[in-house]
């Protein structure tokens, strides 16, 4: 049986999700940050933690952003293939969410043109990627990405000779190169497989798991719990001076590829790793 779903209803979910996501943090970030501060063994990564927790309190209380770097709002929308949309044109109504939710939330408008960098004075366009599904619902996920991290962001078109240890090498090598920049600690996601762009949409999408959430396949969930370890020995720390805690998750997803190939991307978080999810 089909359902009718009208844009009026996306419209409004996802005005309120990109003022939520921009000041609250979701439970699971909110859970892995305070495990963070209490297992950093650095004197200064834990007063660099203690400053952050701060921070997010007082976002929280005072429905400030958590960042001033608001991002560019990143939208999946897991559509039911029973539902029906009626209304404004799919697209125009995602945007709209996004304009209001950043217009009436006060959130810092930061996307321009590419070359000439003329502000679009809202925050429009969003980037949106869309999946059919079985069902009558929409599952939304908003994910508002900030650059300082997204600027971090790295795809190895690796040799299939090059196997697992490749792939553990280019996930080191770019948490390395990203150093400070992407706001440590942080939740790294990592895409493996596919072609070139779906293993950067694996790797952005692994953002929004929740990190409690472990992989189904054996050895992608030891894959995940090595190079968080490996990761957290390389000693960058929170903010970059120095700790034990430098990422907080490593999320993984993967997809077949072609004989002749073995992409990897890698998409990484700042500590808030903001998103929100609402099914509807």
């Amino acid at each position: 049986m089909i359902r009718t779903i009208g844009t009026e209803e996306i419209i409004k979910n996802i005005k309120e999700m990109c003022i939520e996501a921009n000041h609250v943090l979701s439970k699971d970030m909110e859970e892995v940050f305070l495990k963070s501060v209490e297992q950093e063994k650095s004197d200064l990564g834990r007063q660099i933690l203690f400053q952050l927790k701060e921070n997010l309190e007082i976002a929280g209380e005072d429905m400030i952003p958590i960042c001033q770097d608001t991002g560019m709002a990143v939208i999946f929308m897991k559509i039911g293939q029973d539902v029906h949309i009626e209304g404004q044109n799919l697209n125009d109504a995602i945007n709209q969410g996004v304009r209001e939710g950043y217009i009436e939330g006060y959130l810092r408008k930061s996307v321009v043109e590419p070359v000439e960098r003329i502000n679009t004075r809202d925050n429009t366009p969003a980037v949106i990627h869309y999946e059919i599904v079985d069902g009558d619902q929409i599952d939304i996920t908003v994910a508002p990405k900030g650059f300082g991290s997204e600027n971090m962001s790295r795809v190895f078109m690796l040799k299939p000779a090059d196997g697992m240890e490749g792939i553990k090498d280019a996930i080191l090598t770019a948490v390395k190169e990203a150093g400070p920049n992407a706001c440590p600690p942080m939740v790294v996601g990592v895409g493996i497989g596919g072609t070139f762009e779906k293993c950067t949409q694996m790797a952005k999408h692994a953002l929004t798991r929740d990190v409690n959430e472990k992989p189904s396949i054996p050895y992608v969930r030891e894959l995940e719990s090595e190079m968080l370890e490996k990761i957290n020995k390389l000693g960058i720390g929170p903010g970059g001076l120095g700790g034990t805690i430098t990422a907080m998750a490593v999320n993984i997803e993967t997809y077949p590829t072609h004989i002749a190939g073995l992409p990897v991307a890698v998409n990484i978080c700042c500590h808030v790793n903001r998103h929100a999810h609402r099914i509807i």
